[in-house]
């Protein structure tokens, strides 16, 4: 064999994390704690974050993340490739036709949707009713998995939830049992729930990660001018972490949003997104909810990579979220 092709043979190899440079069985065990357990979790983080999680050095880190890189033969692809790797994603419905349709068919995997709004505009419906849809099957709008639920405001309620499956002829207790909720009670717990569930993911058939509401903690905790640059870079770590989430485990991540009066916006809607760019450039599909009549919610695509924007009415009644009834003349 040429030494060109033995090259090639052992670049296709496939390494396990102890066989990477620097990282012996100790320190692989030490990463595995910290859940990362496979050779895409180690090509993904950055050099800090193995040096916090295995005590190595900076450079040892950064040698073991390119060794990784390679062994995954991480890089340039044709686009073809991707297109290819696309065709696995998977929607889900909103339970709305009319919402669905300007999602371009429902929420989609391997990215993240932002649901934004004011209090009562239909965030955390959204939520329920998803938690509720994923776990039907692909034929009937879902995913046939379990949901992973973060709740930071104390909003989760079962007995909603339960409401829902009895409309979609599932049984309410099953469904229950499928959804694994933790309540995070500040940011820094939020965030290492979210770097926890990589290690429950698999094993727990997780297909649709839920954060409601995203910056309710941090925004309680990081007050004044002088720790929005502390709060919006611990934020752009959390939505890395769960855009790294949606894309290795092609899965959905679904979270909500506050939203802030802009006093300097003299004409037309001055509610903005808590966040700002960070959470804007992160988010794959950006919804922004507002109330109508009654039971009808409006909601608007604000961003999205290849929709284009839109509106679309819908309802939030006892059943769950449904598509608005017409206007009786």
């Amino acid at each position: 064999m040429s030494e060109k092709n033995e090259k090639e043979e052992k670049s296709k190899k496939t390494m396990t994390i102890s066989e990477l440079p620097g990282i012996g069985p100790a320190s692989a065990e030490k990463l595995a704690a910290a859940g990362y357990k496979t050779l895409e979790s180690i090509a993904v983080a950055s050099p800090m974050e193995l040096v916090e999680a295995a005590g190595i050095g900076e450079l040892t880190a950064g040698k073991a993340i390119n060794a990784a890189r390679e062994s995954l033969e991480m890089g340039y692809e044709t686009a073809d490739k991707i297109m290819e790797r696309r065709k696995n994603l998977g929607k889900i419905s909103t339970g709305s036709k009319e919402l669905d349709s300007l999602l371009g068919g429902g929420i989609e995997t391997q990215g993240i949707t932002e649901a934004y709004g004011m209090y009562g505009s239909g965030k955390s419906q959204l939520c329920f009713q998803a938690s509720v849809m994923a776990q039907l099957p692909k034929e009937k709008g879902g995913l046939s998995g379990n949901v992973l639920y973060v709740d930071t405001e104390h909003t989760f309620r079962p007995e909603r939830i339960m409401q829902m499956a009895k409309v979609k002829g599932l049984d309410p207790e099953k469904v229950l049992k499928n959804i694994f909720v933790a309540r995070a009670y500040n940011a820094d717990h939020q965030m290492l729930l979210i770097e926890k569930a990589a290690e429950i993911i698999k094993e727990k058939n997780i297909k649709l990660v839920i954060v409601d509401s995203l910056t309710a903690q941090f925004r309680a905790e990081y007050i004044g001018r002088g720790k929005l640059a502390d709060r919006q870079q611990k934020l752009n770590k959390h939505m890395h972490a769960l855009q790294k989430l949606a894309e290795m485990n092609n899965l959905i991540v679904l979270v909500t949003n506050q939203v802030m009066s802009r006093p300097d916006i003299l004409f037309g809607d001055p509610t903005a997104p808590i966040g700002g760019n960070i959470v804007g450039h992160t988010a794959m599909y950006r919804l922004y909810f507002r109330k109508s009549k009654g039971e009808k919610r409006i909601a608007r695509l604000v961003d999205s990579p290849g929709l284009p924007d839109g509106e679309a009415i819908f309802a939030v009644t006892e059943r769950g979220i449904e598509d608005a009834k017409p206007e009786k003349e």
